[in-house]
């Protein structure tokens, strides 16, 4: 049994994200958001699954680069599976995936999408800030995630979920994932586990409401990884300006 224990932890050293993948929607612990709580938030329709994202100007989605394929972008819905009349879809013009995204490590996993057509904001639909500098978010600091993927007992749902997390030590995390970059930041709670969870991919990690993060990749349990968007501040820029 030892003899096993110790294979495994030389394993997983030897290759640091086995075992870790990309989170494709489930919140731990969480509930129904209220309707239309949260309009920044899009549904990313994919050719064979889905994938969150989040408005960051009339015309930008935000989300992750390994949200990659045909995207179709709904806004201000709260059931995706629904036509309600609060919701916008648009197609996407240019898809912008960060240069240096690796799928191996899964490092740089951000995406821009330039929609065809700019979003008309109204109470359903709104665009939501980014971080003005670089610098970190404090450990413990309280945020949210949400979502219409899987949730508890991996259950579908087709309306939006929300949950709460707490930003967790880079250097604790570390440990859990020694190729952890700067451009990567932790959340999750071991002590409550109706606090910690997973959400759709490429949804945002919100704190102080500002989005800090882009659900990347995780192990079953907390902590997850999430992009950190301060440290992509300049790219962000370049971009949007083009």
């Amino acid at each position: 049994m030892c003899q096993m224990f110790l294979l495994a932890l030389l394993l997983f050293h030897a290759c640091p994200w086995a075992g870790a993948s990309a989170l494709r929607g489930q919140i731990v612990g969480g509930h129904e958001a209220q309707p239309h709580s949260r309009p920044y938030m899009a549904y990313l329709k994919l050719e064979s699954s889905g994938c969150g994202g989040f408005l960051v100007a009339p015309d930008w989605v935000m989300t992750a680069a390994h949200c990659k394929g045909n995207i179709t972008i709904i806004l201000g819905a709260h059931n995706i599976y629904r036509p309600e009349t609060t919701q916008q879809v648009r197609g996407v013009l240019q898809y912008h995936p960060h240069p240096g995204y690796n799928p191996t490590t899964v490092a740089n996993d951000i995406m821009l999408l330039k929609m065809t057509a700019k979003a008309t904001l109204n109470e359903y639909v709104k665009t939501i800030p980014l971080p003005k500098t670089g610098s970190d978010l404090p450990t413990g600091t309280r945020c949210s995630i949400s979502g219409w993927g899987l949730i508890d007992g991996n259950e579908v749902t087709s309306k939006l979920f929300e949950s709460k997390v707490a930003i967790y030590s880079r250097r604790k995390c570390s440990l859990f994932y020694p190729h952890l970059s700067t451009g990567m930041v932790c959340a999750g709670s071991f002590h409550q586990l109706t606090d910690s969870s997973q959400g759709d991919s490429g949804g945002p990690l919100v704190c102080k409401n500002m989005a800090h993060g882009i659900v990347s990749f995780g192990y079953p349990q907390p902590p997850s990884v999430y992009t950190r968007i301060a440290s992509y501040l300049p790219w962000i820029r370049r971009v949007m300006k083009k």
